[in-house]
């Protein structure tokens, strides 16, 4: 399916909206550091943009969608392993939901599947930039259910939200220093 400028208006629309809720969220709690849900809603705002970023390039542009698509596949694999180490974990034990944290587990196995694929090809080889578009697709539909279902439904628990976001924070920067060497 050709992306088309309506869908890319109407996905530009719901991005802010959605950061508008996270906005909201934010302002009802104290912060004296970034909280989990800070940590991992700046993710999520990054790789959108880099997607939006990508979805906008010429065919010609190899080099920039090489560059995105690497800055994409990096940001997704150190978020994917940051939460299935620290923040799931730590969410089921708090919400005693089992079916949210499953489907999110099961979505990054999708998420890190496409990457691989991704990875094995080069900018221009058919199919590239669907798989590009299709990767963004999943996971900005996964952040929509992250932060419009999982994250209200962990405010209401005793999940020391600052304790875990310290934690996603210190473990990412260890992650991004080792991928990127």
């Amino acid at each position: 399916m050709a992306t088309k400028a309506k869908t890319k208006a109407t996905r530009t629309a719901e991005r802010k909206s959605s950061r508008s809720q996270a906005a909201s969220r934010n302002q009802g709690r104290q912060q004296a550091a970034r909280n989990a849900f800070d940590v991992l809603e700046q993710d999520h705002r990054e790789v959108e943009e880099w997607f939006d970023e990508y979805d906008e390039l010429k065919d010609s542009d190899e080099d920039r969608k090489a560059e995105l698509a690497e800055k994409i596949c990096l940001a997704l694999k150190v978020h994917a392993q940051i939460e299935e180490e620290i923040f799931y974990p730590q969410a089921r034990e708090a919400s005693g939901d089992n079916d949210l944290i499953d489907e999110a587990v099961v979505e990054h196995a999708t998420v890190k599947n496409m990457i691989s694929e991704i990875e094995e090809m080069e900018v221009g080889e058919e199919f590239y930039d669907a798989k590009i578009r299709v990767l963004g697709e999943l996971v900005k539909q996964h952040i929509k259910e992250e932060e419009e279902e999982l994250f209200p439904e962990l405010q209401s628990t005793k999940m020391d939200l600052d304790a875990v976001g310290k934690e996603l924070a210190e473990r990412k920067q260890d992650l991004m220093a080792k991928m990127q060497a």
